[in-house]
């Protein structure tokens, strides 16, 4: 039995460093289109639709996918996912290879790949699931979660690096190649895997999103908490989105590369915390509070130009984060039957993501067209607000991110404090015990 558990522990070590390898790759790449853009157009508002077409497929077809996770072989989408997205990459390499540089063909490739990203994710959690036990798979969810952040924590600051010696040409050689490493990876153990065999018995489609969204719509304390986190990934973005133009205005690509990783600290700070306090109630509380201090820290973000604080300022912001996802993990978890949960928790990602995709279509123009020209040298709030933050590019996007931190703040506060998402603790542990 022992040796049994082994074996499976062994495959899922190589199907997760497959993937921590390959989500190293797409980070690379996620940071040098936003750098390539920015310095072909010198225009947040194209950082932000290439940011914006890089993630909104995935978004919506998400739900799809994990439907497909769920009756068919999810290691064959997992290989089509990942090799098919290198397609994107490809059309960029050659594009700007060939001399055909610009945002449009940026805008394609990272498009086409952001489909086929849509199978891969949901195949790769359920693929988890396949092979750990819950005990399992409670000790290997750390190492799921450094996968997944390994985008932020490593990415920026090789990918900067390299940036600084070459351009976006490597990093696409580099990603695709992570791409090939995943798919050996996933093929090696694909056949010891019992895959999920086509299941189309009484498949409706529609009705299976239905069920997703009423499961959501008839618990009023989950539906005010699905609002309350699209608004959290709606200011959340904001920051994600325009912290490269902004920093870019005083720093380099070396310096923002270093930045953005060493700022990714701090959810590993977040969840270490998590998991030495062994939070077991006061959900509500804590997400609240949590939301609210993400707020300030994003609103203090854009006060100055002082790197040093600018990175104390996002460590900060990033240490709250894993509190706010923990805890709305925890508040939803204990309200939704189990036989609906995967459906439910499709249906939850695109609403709450709704958030990030608004936000990524409008930053950039607010960025370039309103706060940017606030606070030029000869601008109308140059006097006044100039004064205390600063005046000349960049500086708008400063103001932009201390309004929406206040804004964040002040929603947490007002929205998390509302009795629905209180009581959803109350009932949630009611149902607990009596279970």
């Amino acid at each position: 039995m022992h040796k049994k558990g082994g074996i499976i522990m062994k495959k899922f070590m190589i199907i997760w460093l497959g993937q921590l390898i390959s989500s190293i790759g797409s980070g690379m790449t996620a940071f040098a289109v936003s750098i390539y853009v920015y310095h072909l157009t010198g225009s947040a508002t194209w950082v932000s639709i290439a940011a914006l077409l890089a993630y909104l497929p995935t978004i919506l077809l998400n739900p799809v996918g994990g439907i497909l996770a769920d009756r068919y072989d999810r290691r064959l989408m997992m290989i089509c996912g990942d090799s098919f997205s290198a397609l994107g990459l490809l059309f960029i390499f050659i594009s700007i290879h060939t001399g055909h540089a610009g945002v449009l063909p940026v805008c394609i490739g990272v498009t086409i790949s952001s489909i086929f990203v849509a199978l891969l994710e949901p195949a790769y959690k359920a693929t988890v699931t396949d092979l750990l036990s819950e005990e399992e798979y409670a000790k290997s969810s750390g190492l799921v979660q450094i996968a997944g952040a390994s985008k932020y924590l490593i990415s920026p600051f090789i990918a900067g690096l390299i940036l600084s010696i070459t351009d976006i040409r490597a990093i696409l050689i580099i990603d695709m190649a992570t791409i090939f490493v995943t798919v050996i990876a996933v093929a090696s153990v694909r056949k010891s895997i019992h895959a999920v065999k086509p299941n189309m018995d009484n498949f409706k489609f529609f009705k299976e999103f239905k069920e997703g969204m009423k499961s959501i719509t008839c618990d009023k304390g989950v539906s005010s908490l699905v609002i309350l986190m699209a608004f959290m990934c709606f200011f959340i973005a904001f920051l994600q989105t325009m912290m490269t133009p902004m920093i870019l205005a005083f720093a380099d690509v070396k310096t923002l590369g270093i930045m953005e990783s060493v700022s990714a600290v701090g959810m590993l700070i977040g969840s270490i915390v998590i998991g030495i306090l062994n939070i077991k109630k006061n959900y509500s509380g804590i997400l609240m509070i949590s939301l609210m201090a993400a707020g300030f820290f994003m609103a203090m973000t854009g006060t100055t130009t002082n790197l040093w604080l600018i990175v104390v300022f996002c460590i900060l912001f990033f240490t709250a984060l894993p509190f706010v996802n923990t805890c709305a993990d925890v508040l939803i978890r204990v309200r939704i039957p189990n036989d609906v949960q995967g459906r439910a928790w499709g249906m939850i990602s695109v609403l709450t993501q709704i958030g990030y995709v608004v936000a990524y279509a409008v930053s950039g123009m607010l960025a370039d067209y309103v706060f940017g020209p606030m606070l030029m040298e000869d601008g109308i709030l140059a006097g006044s607000i100039g004064r205390i933050i600063g005046t000349g590019e960049g500086r708008g996007i400063g103001l932009m991110l201390i309004i929406t931190g206040l804004i964040m703040f002040a929603f947490a506060f007002i929205f998390g404090s509302r009795e629905s998402i209180k009581v959803m603790e109350r009932s949630g542990a009611d149902e607990l015990v009596n279970s």
